[in-house]
């Protein structure tokens, strides 16, 4: 005996769709299983996703009154896909979507520190050039530089600045307020800070490229309004607007 599945055209054509729900949820997982695996090259496992991402959305809003709940939809035919419901209905972009936009998030966190640190590195010498010289001037300069070293992650915890600024802050903290370095304590401070920030530039990712284009500044003069370039240079600048000598 014949068992009909539908009574008439519109339940035809709701079994049919929740069919080719469940293709799309099974074919996800399939996906994601292949690509964890490195069977499939990520530009084929991203065009592959973001085809059955885009069938996923436009049937479930299809059966949104039907299916309220693809979670349910899921447990009710046990399905056993855990990687497909999270693809389709917690992240809707495919993983290779999700991996570059935690890198330039990354990327973007690193960039404004680097540029925190050397707006720290500068304004702390720059402050004792102006004999800005007491403690409670000196003091939360070098706790903002510390700061910012200790957020950058690609710096090690035995980094020469670090471990001078600690020292400096350490000296600091035992003095009065008011207290004053004397000429030798400001002169071997700026002398740690240069020597520190140096380090600092030495150990960016492309300091190598950085110390290439600084050699031919010195061997082709600057023009009129140029000025040499930093890592990451739309987001540092000079406290002063104006090119900063570390070399006095």
């Amino acid at each position: 005996m014949e068992v009909k599945l539908w009574n008439d055209k519109r339940e035809r054509e709701m079994y049919e769709n929740f069919a080719e729900l469940f293709a799309i949820i099974k074919a996800t997982e399939k996906l994601e299983k292949a690509y964890v695996r490195d069977i499939i090259t990520p530009s084929e496992y991203e065009s592959e996703c973001h085809k059955l991402i885009a069938h996923f959305k436009t049937l479930s809003t299809t059966l949104k009154d039907i299916i309220p709940s693809i979670e349910r939809f899921h447990d009710t035919y046990k399905m056993d896909c855990p990687a497909a419901l999270n693809r389709l209905v917690t992240s809707g972009v495919p993983a290779t979507v999700e991996h570059r936009a935690a890198a330039a998030s990354s990327a973007a966190t690193s960039a404004a520190t680097v540029a925190e640190c050397v707006q720290n590195f500068i304004t702390a010498m720059d402050s004792l050039k102006l004999n800005m010289v007491a403690v409670d001037q000196v003091h939360p300069l070098l706790s903002d530089l510390s700061g910012s070293l200790n957020k950058l992650s690609i710096l090690p915890q035995d980094f020469e600045g670090k471990m001078k600024m600690k020292e400096w802050i350490g000296r600091l903290s035992k003095m009065g307020a008011a207290d004053e370095l004397t000429e030798q304590q400001a002169r071997q401070l700026h002398f740690d800070l240069e020597s520190s920030y140096n380090s600092f530039m030495a150990a960016l990712p492309n300091a190598e490229s950085i110390s290439d284009r600084k050699k031919e500044e010195k061997a082709k003069p600057l023009q009129a309004g140029e000025s040499p370039d930093l890592p990451f240079p739309s987001l540092i600048h000079s406290p002063h607007g104006k090119d900063h000598d570390h070399n006095k």
